[in-house]
């Protein structure tokens, strides 16, 4: 039997069920598809991660988020996400992909994995935590490589590269050399990234300095191998032993997707996708952009805090299209 929604939200992230508490809260029909876990991409963080945000500013629908730490955990946030589902009896229905979306004159049919559904109105959240930017050097694909660090246990006495300087770089850096790990790290840049959390960044600054775990800056990794590395140093190619190597060199959304249903893109790099900041209505009628999909490339703009908003303009927008009708 083919649903009949007014509203489809593909993505069970917090914004996706932000969209979707504000869509009960209008009495909407909707159902959010996500093709994994509830609140898939911060399943996938690090098991020991701390946000760099506070509580209250990963809240939404304005249910209280309460940490017994300044600064919660994964597994405060994953906790906190199951009682919001749980608690609003939200339509969810997981580990369901979407397999295609076809364009009709009046909404979409929208067809996964297990079924189909017609939707006067689309809203994709999917986040950009899905697709890595690869480094698209030799060895890439071997099973000693990484783009999703997880625990730091596995690296206990193992010669580890680490690339980038960011966040994930600095916490997996940190986190397997506490373990007994050999660290070295690879920064295409001059210096640790200045976004990195105010109480990592002087950590690893200050292990960089003394020794403990070493650091080629305005370098790139060059190739992989079973049991060495190459990388391109300002003093030339130098190859060190390794046993694994931990890309942290970001995520992008899915663009190939978004360009399948016809958003248009920016061609300036980044990749922006089009919509009206207003009402988070893309190019194509009815399908609307909800959180760090907004940001196209620049995938450091839109956080849990700053476009939770989004989902009340979508809902707001499409309530006050209804009562004209």
């Amino acid at each position: 039997m083919i649903q009949q929604l007014d509203i489809l939200i593909i993505g069970g992230g917090p914004i996706g069920l932000a969209c979707a508490l504000e869509a009960q809260k209008a009495q909407l029909e909707y159902v959010v598809i996500e093709k994994g876990a509830l609140v898939n991409s911060l399943y996938h963080y690090p098991a020991n991660m701390t946000f760099f945000s506070t509580s209250e500013r990963l809240e939404i629908g304005g249910i209280p988020f309460v940490s017994t730490n300044a600064k919660p955990t994964r597994s405060e946030a994953l906790e906190y996400y199951r009682r919001v589902a749980e608690s609003g009896k939200l339509r969810l229905n997981l580990y369901e992909e979407v397999t295609d979306v076809i364009r009709q004159e009046i909404g979409f049919q929208v067809i996964t994995n297990k079924s189909t559904y017609l939707a006067r109105n689309i809203v994709l959240a999917t986040g950009f935590y899905d697709i890595p930017v690869y480094l698209n050097i030799e060895g890439e694909e071997l099973p000693k490589v990484t783009h999703y660090y997880q625990e730091p246990h596995a690296y206990y006495r193992q010669k580890v590269v680490v690339v980038g300087a960011n966040n994930s770089a600095v916490d997996a850096a940190l986190e397997t050399w506490r373990k007994g790990a050999e660290v070295t790290m690879v920064v295409r840049e001059n210096e640790i990234g200045s976004r990195v959390k105010y109480w990592a960044r002087p950590d690893i600054v200050n292990r960089i300095e003394e020794g403990s775990i070493h650091a080629f800056f305005n370098a790139t990794l060059h190739a992989i191998r079973a049991n060495e590395v190459d990388i391109q140093t300002p003093e030339g190619l130098i190859t060190i032993p390794n046993d694994y190597v931990i890309a942290a060199t970001g995520y992008q959304p899915n663009l190939d997707f978004l360009r399948k249903l016809g958003v248009h893109l920016s061609d300036d790099g980044f990749c922006h996708p089009s919509y009206n900041p207003d009402t988070q209505e893309s190019n194509i009628p009815g399908l609307f952009l909800a959180g760090v999909v907004c940001g196209g490339m620049e995938t450091h703009v839109w956080f849990i805090e700053n476009s939770r908003v989004h989902a009340e303009k979508i809902v707001h927008h499409l309530v006050g299209g209804m009562n004209d009708e």
